[in-house]
């Protein structure tokens, strides 16, 4: 058996171990990770030092190595997440319907584990410590693989969350940590002891993934956002939800890759737009009339994700063009509208076929943590299971539990017998 099957097959039987902790064991678990990083933070510190030293000699992009960097504040931030965690409700044993289906025969749908997760994500340390601590609170057995980069910081977070969740009780094995591609391609054909695939990347690295698996993948594949000024927007509120929008940090997938203004405002408010947002040194790239009111690149993509101080620009006739531009070139990520009008507000958040619509705020808001789900996995931009940011409830699927008294199909068949379907009071059993 090779190195990655071992893990999954040790990860399998983890996941059955977790899915019966109560809640109290899986906050306890959390809050021994929490204070193990603390406890570790030099070292972890170090680690990461190493890596960004190794980062600076490749000539990593300074976006990226921002993301790497993991130092005793992030460890801070991280600490401070997993606390407000542990604070959330178990998402694991809630009833979401029940259902007496005649006198005596009950049925509850009731959450569960999902099982072992495979996680890919990017060059973000602190990405490591929040997918880890989202799938032991729902459950999950968790197999990880991040980038290359930060492969220093990756492993003594995933040894000292390891060590610090055996010692909680947590089952040995729920956490593995990968280190090669050639162990990802591995994983991928492990579809009897793995449930779900979580990617996290560029477009062509999330079409490889769905391309190589037969286990269910669930992720997007890029984020390009959209701000959309309407012509009755506010045009200061406007200006700074679009720079907020594209530079508050740019190498993420909620960061705005494309600013929509409408052609009856145009002309007064792009030139303010540019000024502001060249303040930031960001490089504007525009279609012929943008161009034409005031001087940047010419755009090459309307589906590009710059994830960096770059932005594209178009100009629109109206609502119509807009919502029919973002639809065919968005990726269902996270767009938004800034208007005063709520009707036009309204069939906005209605017709843009995205996993997040906004009206009058920030693209950046589009994130786990700041919606309230205790971080997030990962953002999803399919339609079936999870949408948006994936938090504890994308972790967790259900289960159909029917109680009888002896009942069996014969009686309903013949008609001695017949269902009454009705709802059963909140005291109902999980």
């Amino acid at each position: 058996m090779s190195n990655v099957s071992s893990l999954a097959t040790l990860a399998r039987t983890a996941s059955r171990a977790l899915s019966a902790l109560s809640a109290s064991a899986k906050d306890e678990a959390i809050e021994a990770i929490a204070r193990a990083l603390l406890s570790h933070s030099d070292a972890i510190a170090n680690a990461n030092r190493l890596d960004m030293d190794d980062a600076e000699q490749a000539g990593l992009a300074a976006p990226l190595k921002k993301r790497l960097l993991y130092d005793a504040s992030k460890i801070q931030n991280s600490v401070v997440g997993l606390r407000s965690l542990a604070l959330l409700p178990d998402p694991v044993g809630r009833t979401l319907m029940s259902t007496e289906m005649d006198e005596g025969l009950l049925l509850y749908r009731v959450t569960c584990p999902i099982g072992v997760i495979g996680v890919i994500f990017e060059s973000r340390p602190d990405a490591l410590v929040q997918i880890a601590a989202l799938c032991l609170k729902a459950g999950n057995a968790v197999l990880l693989k991040g980038g290359s980069e930060a492969s220093r910081t990756n492993r003594i977070l995933s040894d000292i969350i390891a060590e610090a969740s055996l010692s909680a009780g947590i089952p040995a094995g729920w956490i593995a940590l990968l280190s090669s591609r050639a162990e990802v391609d591995e994983m991928l054909r492990l579809d009897e002891s793995i449930d779900l695939i979580i990617p996290r990347g560029s477009n062509a690295f999330v079409q490889h993934i769905m391309r190589n698996s037969s286990i269910p993948v669930l992720g997007h594949a890029d984020g390009v956002c959209h701000v959309y000024v309407n012509e009755e927007a506010d045009p200061s509120m406007a200006l700074r939800i679009a720079v907020d929008s594209k530079v508050q940090y740019v190498a993420v997938c909620n960061a705005a890759e494309t600013i929509l203004i409408d052609r009856s405002i145009a002309t007064n408010f792009l030139p303010a737009l540019a000024n502001a947002l060249a303040a930031k040194n960001v490089v504007l790239h525009g279609d012929d009339e943008a161009r034409a009111i005031f001087p940047m690149e010419t755009v090459d993509d309307w589906h590009k994700e710059y994830l960096d101080y770059e932005v594209s620009v178009h100009i629109v006739a109206g609502k119509d063009e807009a919502i029919d531009h973002i639809n065919r070139y968005g990726s269902g990520h996270t767009d938004t509208i800034i208007t005063e009008n709520k009707d036009i507000a309204e069939r906005f958040l209605r017709e843009v076929d995205s996993g997040s619509v906004m009206w009058n705020c920030s693209t950046r808001f589009s994130d786990g943590y700041k919606y309230g789900f205790g971080a997030e996995v990962g953002i999803s931009t399919a339609k079936i299971h999870a949408r948006g940011p994936v938090g504890l409830d994308g972790l967790v699927t259900y289960k159909y539990k029917l109680y009888g008294k002896g009942q069996i199909v014969e009686d309903y068949a013949s008609g001695k017998r017949t269902f009454t379907h009705r709802p059963i009071p909140d005291e109902g059993k999980s």
